[in-house]
């Protein structure tokens, strides 16, 4: 059985306020074009399908356009829900559209009921865990505590009681949208951190034959069967290293080793390559070693110790398609006036908090009751969030 594994569209989403509608329907006949050439049994999209719980009508009818064209082409299509979405809105119509070989998975009670597809070797059971908000779904799933990891294992448990009823040789695949460690993270995903703590193991999904990951938006390969497939376009300019693709994954009979025989990474189109670039203005629009960079999207961080005159239009008369502008003077480390954005690079909005917490009461750092009650504030306000998104 051959698979396309494919997240994060992201439909509806801009980049620097540059639309992408076109270039994600490109990438859709992109989708449906390779599930014909390459003779695929099954698209799977593990979540994300838009980028807002009330995403705008022309993403919306994308999204149909898509669909309908998977299903006149008789490729059974499995999709989850993921944190971006509202699984509600996502989920009208499923009865409906499985009929059509379209099958949403967006409610946790169907997590232990799973798409069933035949091929010569037999059965594979194709398990669908939407985005689990613990704060929500905690009681429902009866984990033993609000986390990632909790709630998770006690979906994965769903799946094991099911796949141990069905027949010898059944192969399982199961699609969900989590952070799992030893995923490298980028800046155009939305936090989904509980309690300081984001990512699961691996080992939540052991003993399944492949696992179709969304979430982060960079591909990845965890283990040879537990695999991020990224998002098809870039969505910050912390992924203009990225190679953008899906996976096309080839399942063979069950075995000890699991029944992956194959995976291929299939390139996305590329509407516009994107560059960062860096150093004082007048050396940027100089430098022939950037001849290449001429027509891509730009993020251009400025070191001159001085703020230059209009710089955002001189970069444009070489650089036509510059979108972000950024200041980061040259200075010495010790300098009081060093960049405030240098200091916060790489930390996260708790540490962020604590930081200032200690800085009002002079230089005093939180102690654990302390960080305990600071994080479940964060905490309270994206469960609030993600119940107001669920109520839309």
């Amino acid at each position: 059985m051959r698979l396309l594994h494919t997240s994060d569209w992201h439909l509806g989403r801009s980049f620097h306020r540059v639309g992408l509608l076109d270039a994600q329907a490109a990438f859709l006949d992109h989708l449906v074009a390779t599930a014909d050439e390459h003779d695929v049994d099954a698209v799977l999209v593990a979540g994300d399908v838009y980028d807002r719980a009330v995403p705008p009508l022309p993403a919306v009818e994308l999204f149909d356009s898509a669909l309908h064209r998977l299903a006149d082409a008789g490729v059974p299509t499995v999709m989850i829900s993921g944190n971006h979405d509202s699984a509600r809105r996502l989920g009208v119509g499923a009865g409906l559209m499985e009929r059509a070989g379209i099958h949403l998975r967006t409610d946790p009670a169907g997590i232990g009921t799973p798409v069933v597809l035949r091929d010569t070797h037999g059965d594979v059971a194709l398990y669908g865990l939407p985005y689990l908000e613990p704060a929500l779904v905690r009681e429902r799933l009866g984990a033993e505590k609000a986390g990632h990891e909790a709630v998770l294992t006690a979906a994965m448990h769903q799946v094991r009681a099911d796949l141990a009823g069905r027949p010898a040789g059944t192969r399982s695949v199961v699609l969900a949208h989590a952070f799992v460690a030893g995923g490298a993270p980028s800046d155009s995903e939305r936090d989904i951190t509980v309690g300081g703590v984001a990512a699961v193991p691996t080992g939540v999904f052991d003993g399944v034959d492949y696992v179709a990951l969304g979430h982060l938006h960079g591909s990845q390969t965890l283990t040879p069967s537990v695999r991020y497939s990224g998002s098809p376009l870039a969505y910050s300019f912390s992924e203009a290293d990225h190679r953008k693709t899906m996976w096309l994954v080839d399942l063979g009979p069950a075995g000890p080793d699991g029944a992956v025989t194959g995976a291929e990474r299939i390139d996305c189109p590329v509407p516009r390559p994107l560059a960062r670039i860096r150093g004082r203005l007048d050396d940027l629009l100089a430098d022939p070693a950037l001849d290449r960079h001429e027509q891509s999207w730009i993020e251009a961080t400025l070191t001159d110790p001085v703020r230059p005159a209009d710089p955002m239009a001189r970069l444009a008369e070489r650089f036509p398609h510059t979108l972000n502008l950024v200041f980061d003077p040259e200075r010495t480390a010790d300098d009081p006036g060093a960049s405030y954005a240098r200091r916060l690079r790489d930390r996260t909005d708790q540490q962020i908090a604590e930081d200032f917490v200690a800085h009002v009461r002079g230089g005093a750092a939180l102690d654990g009751a302390e960080r305990t009650v600071l994080y479940g504030a964060f905490d309270d306000v994206r469960v609030d969030t993600a119940e107001r998104e669920v109520g839309r």
